[in-house]
């Protein structure tokens, strides 16, 4: 049976990383497989690995005004590499006019600091399923 597997990355000079530490804790407690990219990744580099890995969800951590930039461009590299790998955003930075941007830009979900963890758990659960019924695998992971 495979488990999740979420992975999360910090994007662009941004150096806030304890709340993507925090979640990654929140989600390996609930089971799920992470793997944490660190800081100063690119849309890039964060899509080449996710797809490497073969990632159910991308999660990106935001604390600087740069997702309103790399987020979109994150999506359209996943999108231009053939993936349907849906990513969330959270962070102590993100208004709601921002998160509808993001939402509109192809962001499955966006997640304030004050999100729920049970929500949040729930939220990378459906997203997952959803892609693993989606996309078979060749691989048990």
């Amino acid at each position: 049976m495979s488990r999740e597997f979420i992975a999360l990355a910090v994007m662009g000079i941004d150096q806030h990383e304890n709340g993507v530490i925090a979640v990654a804790r929140v989600i390996r407690e609930a089971q799920m497989q992470v793997d944490y990219f660190g800081k100063f990744n690119t849309p890039a580099s964060v899509a080449d690995r996710a797809i490497r890995g073969d990632a159910d969800v991308v999660g990106i951590s935001c604390h600087s005004w740069e997702y309103v930039r790399l987020v979109p461009q994150l999506v359209e590299e996943l999108r231009k590499r053939g993936s349907d790998i849906p990513v969330v955003i959270g962070g102590s930075v993100i208004t709601p006019e921002d998160g509808e941007k993001m939402r509109q830009s192809g962001v499955a979900a966006v997640f304030t600091s004050s999100v729920d963890t049970d929500e949040l758990i729930e939220c990378l659960r459906a997203l997952s399923k959803s892609r693993k019924r989606a996309v078979p695998r060749e691989s048990g992971r």
